[in-house]
């Protein structure tokens, strides 16, 4: 045929028309212009002779064929009763539609329905006519034109296109587009090849995770030959157990995002409640007004989202520290050693904030914005793809605790810190002023607790009961981790993200969640003080 060949020569055919576009008078609509007689013989061509006008433009070389292709498999194509002109519909609604010239793209204004008879196409035509614009695509110099297009070829092969693809396959091509065109190929041949046409598919599409090509081997396993029946029968065993791998790895993904959220929530807890043993109920409160800090800060620059999540930052850490220092003056100070009492009154505070924001700004939750860098996803294969805000809260989990790691082991405050939770008489004696540490501790594990809200802004929606869905997760990292340990809330923080991340599947979100609280239970029998047990006379006491 005809098109097969004129497909691979339609790269030097554009570049002809163009040069011949620029160095002559632009297309005008006149009998002149070969299009006319193009679009004209594909409006008369009757069903059987649909190919070879379709081929004919194909074989034309013009630039404009692409738009005019497309234009017909999506029902845009219509003529002029009076003129006989073809013309494309622009907008379709009502009873007059927007027309324009497909020569020169002008818009020739509106015109009644009734004046117009549209340039039919059937559900065949259509099927082979998406072959060839993905193979007309094919040919793009632009890299991601291309890529898309060896995409749709994905069990779109047909009769017209094969011969084409395999002579496109013998060149140079980019690896992805490579891969994508030899399973396409082979697709076909599966459903429409010869005994060794199938079984040369089949050991192509062994190993690929794509759902096109286990949909092929599926029907290739249902088919009348035995023989190759069963090669496909084995093929998707081996695809299978790679898709449980991708599926673990996912689950795992998903576990070590959600563990560095309780992390992120956790860690401000932990020294909190390993300097001053104060269980704070109002802990979810503080990462809830970091969220929201997020949120204020996009309100105040529409339209960067980007720039207003990076000023978020320590925006939301003052925000959050602010708050924690009002609370530890306000309230704590005045209830230390009284651990029930400071739970209670954290909790009141908790109620509050959150009543607050309510009024203040709004019951209903809001989204926040993410960044288009944030957006999207780094595809490892069909079947694993890691969606990029996830990996970017991993990322700043870890920078957030290593920041803390450098306070707490290189600056006076850590050195300080660390001498209150091992001894907090023995560190007033050597001149440490515990108050001090206790408001500077209190305002770092705050301001931890306002980029925790920060990072959850970008997972999921802000609202005024944001922080109670981690606050229990929380004590239960400390408790598990051990007190006033960074690296056991590290640890911990990670572990039961995972943990709860590969339960949820099977036993539901609640079961699951109940589970690892047996476990903890289970787990702290036998280990008071958690993984990594505080050091001190204080923990010896």
């Amino acid at each position: 045929m005809g098109i097969l060949r004129s497909l691979l020569s339609l790269r030097l055919a554009s570049l002809l028309a163009l040069l011949m576009a620029i160095a002559a008078p632009a297309f005008s609509q006149t009998e002149e212009d070969p299009g006319q007689a193009l679009l004209a013989n594909l409006a008369d061509a009757s069903p059987r002779q649909m190919d070879a006008a379709i081929e004919a433009i194909v074989n034309s070389g013009d630039p404009r064929a692409r738009s005019w292709l497309d234009a017909f498999g999506n029902n845009r194509l219509s003529r002029n009763k009076d003129t006989g002109q073809v013309v494309v519909v622009l907008r379709n609604v009502g009873r007059d539609w927007t027309i324009a010239d497909p020569l020169t793209g002008e818009n020739l204004g509106e015109i009644s329905r009734r004046e117009l008879d549209r340039v039919n196409i059937n559900n065949a035509i259509r099927g082979k006519l998406e072959g060839v614009l993905a193979m007309l695509d094919l040919y793009s110099t632009n890299p991601e034109i291309q890529r898309t297009a060896a995409e749709a070829m994905m069990g779109k092969v047909n009769e017209t296109v094969i011969e084409p693809l395999n002579n496109l396959l013998a060149q140079d091509l980019p690896a992805r587009v490579r891969d994508r065109l030899e399973l396409a190929v082979a697709i076909y041949q599966l459903e429409q090849g010869d005994a060794q046409a199938k079984a040369d598919a089949i050991t192509t599409l062994t190993g690929s995770l794509h759902s096109r090509a286990r949909a092929a081997l599926n029907n290739a396993v249902a088919g009348d030959d035995p023989a190759i029946a069963a090669s496909a029968k084995a093929a998707l065993i081996s695809i299978e157990q790679k898709l449980k791998m991708n599926r673990a790895a996912e689950t795992l993904y998903f576990g070590l995002s959600l563990g560095s959220v309780l992390v992120l929530a956790a860690i401000g807890l932990a020294i909190t409640f390993g300097v001053m043993g104060v269980i704070n109920m109002a802990h979810g409160e503080l990462i809830m007004l970091g969220a929201y800090t997020t949120w204020g800060m996009q309100q105040l620059l529409p339209g960067q989202p980007g720039l207003a999540l990076i000023l978020s930052i320590p925006a939301g850490f003052m925000v959050a520290a602010l708050a924690g220092i009002a609370i530890e003056r306000s309230v704590i100070q005045y209830l230390k050693g009284r651990p029930l009492e400071t739970l209670l009154a954290t909790f009141g505070i908790s109620l509050i904030l959150q009543q607050l924001v309510r009024t203040v700004i709004s019951p209903l939750n809001r989204s926040v914005t993410t960044p288009e860098w944030m957006s999207g996803s780094l595809v490892i294969n069909d079947a694993l793809s890691l969606t990029l805000n996830r990996l970017y809260v991993i990322g700043f989990a870890l920078v957030v605790f290593a920041g803390l790691m450098l306070i707490m082991r290189r600056t006076r405050l850590g050195l300080e810190v660390r001498a209150v939770t091992q001894n907090r008489a023995m560190a007033r004696s050597m001149g440490i002023k515990a108050t001090r540490v206790d408001i500077m501790t209190f305002a770092l594990g705050s301001g931890v607790a306002g980029l925790a809200g920060v990072a959850l802004s970008q997972i999921t929606n802000v609202g005024p009961n944001l922080g109670q869905n981690y606050i229990i997760d929380s004590f239960m990292v400390v408790v598990f981790g051990g007190v006033g340990n960074l690296w056991g809330t590290l640890v911990a923080g990670l572990t039961l993200g995972t943990i709860n991340q590969i339960l949820e599947p099977w036993a539901g979100a609640v079961l699951a969640k109940i589970m690892v609280l047996v476990m903890i239970i289970l787990f702290i029998q036998k280990r008071p003080r958690g993984l990594f047990p505080q050091k001190g006379r204080a923990a010896e006491g």
